[in-house]
């Protein structure tokens, strides 16, 4: 299958660019979604790819996951991502970074960076050396560093929000939450559960990070295996996709699920089975926008206060998607994905009553080297 047939397959693309600079090894893809709501905003991904088809896949896949995930935010942004094909250990330079910095650049604006899987802050650093268009630089550079606490608090917003809606409180204080995962994100959300009152029970692969939260925080542990079945009220998925599968699924013990791991559903078909165990499920790209919302902040003009203040809307957000749910008797992944769609399609449609506003409803395929 050629690029043009791919980027078919997964929707309406408005540019794909190829980066290719041999000087320093950098061979990356930016894809630019869609640009209706504002410039595209998404992370760059380092990834070991075995094909560049793969690395493109990807990179298609996740920018249209950006646009969603901004339009339901109510963000002003659109959606894409950048993917570079390489060993995030090994293969890491200030040159290829850099390098990838022109070709973000050379985008004036359309496509804005972001650290993400395989990225990290001294990365953008690198970026930011040569474009403007990249958030989550250092604090002593004006940015906002680490996303992860801002993350962490949006989904608290969306597990108290699940919790109204499936409780009739969003009060957590006595709330059995099970949380899986305790990198940065997940960490950060236990410690605002406790604060709250929740009764808390953790997992990770990692034992050392179990021993230190537990002993922070007083909580109860469980086994990565046993985490996703224990018997509580919200369970919170902190780490990897997929948990929500037909070996799974049938093993639920909790009453909602919300957390702040990406594509929680192995396929879309296993929203409807949730809805039809009674298990309330929050979509989890509504749920995990506060590190986006925290980066739209730093393009602003960068305050601590007001990032947070920002997160506060995952609660409106996660609410918002279960009343579209109910009025169109839909799964609530469903509803997700209509509420960031009508906001996409009314503000495209307003642009295009402005000369030099509308919408490209074709796709750019650009290769570009550096000799």
């Amino acid at each position: 299958m050629g690029p043009f047939e791919m980027i078919e397959k997964h929707g309406e693309h408005e540019e794909v660019v190829f980066c290719h600079d041999k000087n320093v090894g950098l061979k990356a893809i930016i894809a630019i979604h869609n640009t209706a709501l504002g410039p595209a905003l998404g992370g760059t991904r380092m990834w070991n790819y075995k094909t560049e088809e793969e690395a493109l896949t990807d990179v298609l896949r996740l920018s249209k996951g950006m646009t969603y995930k901004a339009a339901a935010a109510g963000l002003n942004l659109g959606g894409g991502k950048a993917v570079i094909i390489g060993d995030p250990k090994t293969q890491k330079t200030e040159g290829l970074f850099r390098a990838f910095g022109q070709f973000v650049n050379s985008l004036n604006g359309k496509y804005i960076t972001a650290e993400d899987v395989g990225t990290g802050e001294k990365d953008m650093e690198y970026i930011y050396m040569e474009t403007p268009w990249v958030t989550g630089i250092p604090k002593d550079f004006g940015g906002s560093g680490d996303p992860s606490p801002y993350t962490a608090h949006g989904v608290l917003m969306g597990i108290k929000a699940t919790a109204k809606e499936k409780f009739g409180t969003d009060s957590l204080k006595g709330m059995r939450i099970a949380v899986q995962g305790l990198g940065n994100v997940g960490s950060h959300l236990v410690k605002y559960l406790v604060d709250d009152g929740a009764v808390v029970t953790v997992a990770d692969i990692d034992a050392d990070r179990v021993k230190k939260c537990v002993e922070q925080y007083k909580v109860a542990s469980v086994s990565p295996d046993q985490i996703l079945f224990v018997d509580c009220d919200i369970l919170a998925p902190c780490a990897l996709g997929a948990i929500v599968n037909d070996q799974s699924i049938s093993k639920f013990k909790c009453k909602a699920i919300s957390g702040g791991a990406n594509n929680q559903l192995a396929e879309s078909r296993h929203g409807d089975h949730l809805r039809e165990l009674g298990i309330l499920y929050a979509p989890d790209y509504v749920v995990n926008a506060g590190g986006l919302m925290n980066v739209f902040v730093e393009l602003e003009g960068y305050s601590p206060d007001r990032a947070f203040d920002k997160t506060r809307k995952v609660y409106d957000n996660v609410t918002d998607v279960f009343r579209i749910a109910k009025r169109d008797q839909i799964s609530t992944n469903l509803a997700a994905d209509r509420l960031a769609e009508e906001r996409v399609n009314t503000i495209g449609r307003l642009k295009q009553r402005h000369p030099g506003k509308s919408n490209r409803s074709f796709t750019t395929l650009r290769e570009v080297h550096n000799r």
